[in-house]
């Protein structure tokens, strides 16, 4: 069985990299960046000129791109080369309704299946293969493909249909950063009072509030150490991809809004390649606590 592997970024060339270094045939790759592509070659995988060279090549194909029309588009430069025996997977964080829409151009016009299998987690488990991966598409297809997301990840779930592992993603993503906006918060209440952010987490874990998040970020957060594992950038995408499916839903999502809001302000001030943990800076702005402003006062 050969694996096509489609969009080599921070995220896709890492579980790319596992594909190679686990599977026994031959795996053919694609991105647009070059430089990204000689990379994995030099790891043992087998470059192409273009993705529906690499369709043409492969049993499985897999895409790993940023946004729903980089995914549309390469899934529609592919269609040719899609046939019956042949089963496409779009791993990409993109609009459900444009998943859907590859899902349905794939199945009707090719006769090939198809699954929406997004990635929870960052890069490191990426790289170490313990990625958890939400898929949607039927039981056999499933069956299929599991052995190949095993490659990349350790905790899979098909979520239903078609659509429904995008969906799950954006969920996820979008209470994640619910709950980022709440520990910020309540952190740096906590912080103006007088209570080191080491103290707060340990406190909170403690209680009914513990979370993953707080308890994976807090050292990051105390130390200022933003370097990317998840941009600001990147969960500004998702959160507006959640907006635009509570939208179409006719569903108001407060803590949605707020979550946004602070991305937002975020972004504004320069944190977008930042990870998202940088955040909290938004909610400091103006306090005490705020760099910015210690940084003024300093200059006066």
């Amino acid at each position: 069985m050969k694996i096509g592997f489609v969009g080599l970024g921070t995220m896709g060339g890492a579980m790319c990299a596992n594909i190679v270094k686990k599977h026994q045939d031959k795996v053919y790759v694609y991105d647009v960046q070059e430089e990204r592509v000689r990379e994995l070659e030099a790891a043992g995988a087998i470059a192409c000129e273009s993705s529906l060279a690499v369709a043409e090549s492969s049993d499985i194909i897999i895409t790993m791109v940023p946004r729903s029309e980089h995914s549309l588009a390469v899934w529609e430069e592919m269609l040719p080369a899609l046939t019956r025996d042949k089963t496409g997977i779009d791993m990409s964080t993109i609009d459900p309704d444009v998943s859907l829409k590859i899902a349905r151009l794939v199945k009707e016009r090719t006769g090939a299946g198809f699954a929406d299998c997004p990635v929870v987690k960052s890069k490191a488990a990426a790289i170490s293969g313990k990625l958890g991966i939400y898929a949607g598409c039927t039981e056999d297809v499933f069956d299929r493909i599991y052995p190949v997301l095993s490659y990349m990840g350790e905790n899979i779930i098909r979520m239903g249909e078609n659509g429904k592992g995008i969906t799950m993603k954006i969920c996820q993503n979008a209470l994640s950063h619910e709950i980022q906006a709440a520990v910020n918060e309540t952190l740096t209440l906590a912080q103006l009072n007088g209570i080191s952010v080491d103290d707060f987490a340990r406190a909170v874990s403690y209680g009914g509030a513990r979370n993953y998040y707080l308890e994976s970020k807090y050292e990051a957060i105390r130390d200022g150490d933003y370097e990317p594992a998840f941009p600001v950038e990147y969960a500004l995408k998702d959160l507006k991809i959640c907006e635009r499916l509570s939208k179409s839903c006719n569903f108001s999502m407060p803590a949605l809004c707020q979550a946004i809001g602070i991305l937002n302000k975020a972004a504004d001030m320069g944190l977008a390649k930042a990870d998202n943990c940088a955040c909290i800076e938004a909610v400091r702005q103006g306090t005490s606590l705020d760099k910015n402003s210690k940084m003024q006062q300093k200059k006066q």
